[in-house]
């Protein structure tokens, strides 16, 4: 059950180096992030796997020296689209229409997209990518804490320099945040069974009559 899950999973801050998580597992992680969903459909963001350890360990140096990148077997770097364009826009339209053999009205639709997404200005248009990627993100570390790995959600790095190590730039996208995947270590992990502690559901949610 995905709760039970939720509930044995926490942020790891010490992984075990020795252990690997199957590819068939990462796989699936990553296919959660990709099955997200996303505004309009666009999928604003990519993921980079690194697991080549000279790069992880350029990447610990801009992430707070931050154990968990080095120890990790898999780290998926989460990044979104720097602006939206009219190419990016009219490729994903080019690629539902074909996959669904037809069109429906979306070109209209999508029209409209870009009347509301070009004039905006590129660090907007990132913001609202981003968002969309936190939707991956999120997608991925419940698929994590489903195949029983443990992951560790990060947004504490320097998000330049690590777009500098990875070329990210050059490729039209920004890190928004990181993801390592591996397992925990037997010991040396001050959060290592401690009670979970989230706020009660009477000051969470408010049902509206």
């Amino acid at each position: 059950m995905l709760l039970e899950k939720l509930n044995w999973r926490y942020a790891t801050k010490k992984m075990d180096p020795s252990k690997s998580v199957p590819a068939e597992k990462v796989e699936r992680i990553l296919e959660a992030a990709r099955l997200a969903p996303t505004s309009s459909g666009l999928q604003p963001f990519e993921v980079i796997v690194v697991t080549n350890p000279e790069t992880k360990a350029r990447l610990r140096t801009v992430s707070w020296d931050q154990s968990q990148i080095t120890d990790a077997s898999h780290v998926l770097v989460f990044a979104a689209w720097d602006n939206y364009t009219e190419e990016r826009i009219d490729g994903v339209l080019a690629q539902i229409t074909a996959e669904r053999g037809q069109n429906d009205g979306m070109d209209a639709y999508y029209a409209r997209l870009k009347g509301m997404y070009l004039p905006r200005d590129a660090q907007t248009n990132f913001e609202h990518a981003a968002r969309q990627a936190y939707i991956g993100f999120g997608m991925s570390i419940a698929q994590a804490a489903f195949e029983g790995v443990d992951a560790t959600p990060m947004e504490g790095f320097e998000a330049d320099k690590v777009d500098d190590i990875l070329g990210l730039r050059d490729k039209g996208l920004r890190s928004v945040c990181i993801l390592p995947l591996g397992y925990r270590a037997g010991d040396g992990d001050w959060l290592a069974g401690l009670k979970k502690v989230r706020r009660p559901k009477d000051l969470f949610v408010t049902e509206v009559a």
